[in-house]
């Protein structure tokens, strides 16, 4: 990886963590700081909008067709359900604030 490409996706990062922030305020949710969890899920988020255009869940597999995909663009299809009932999502990305 060149510095530029290492540039570009340090920038994306921070682009979609200050998105995921505001998104997880919005919700009254917040983002899992825990052992640096965001951080490496937003790398993951950013290196797969660089790859593959959009920001596919890094913790679930690709199946390659676009219209099953679109589930699992972050915030992907299932989060809402997931935080409810486990506290987080499957990336342990989002998660219920802590009381």
């Amino acid at each position: 990886m060149t510095e530029d490409e290492k540039r570009t996706l340090e920038e994306l990062e921070e682009k979609i963590l200050g998105w995921a922030e505001r998104y997880a305020e919005k919700n009254g949710w917040e983002l899992n700081r825990k052992d640096n969890q965001a951080s490496v899920v937003a790398k993951g988020l950013a290196k797969n909008r660089i790859m593959y255009g959009a920001r596919y869940c890094p913790c679930r597999i690709r199946s390659g067709d676009a219209k099953t995909d679109r589930d699992i663009i972050c915030p992907c299809k299932y989060h809402r359900d997931e935080i409810e009932e486990g506290g987080y999502c499957h990336c342990m990305f989002f998660k219920k604030k802590e009381e």
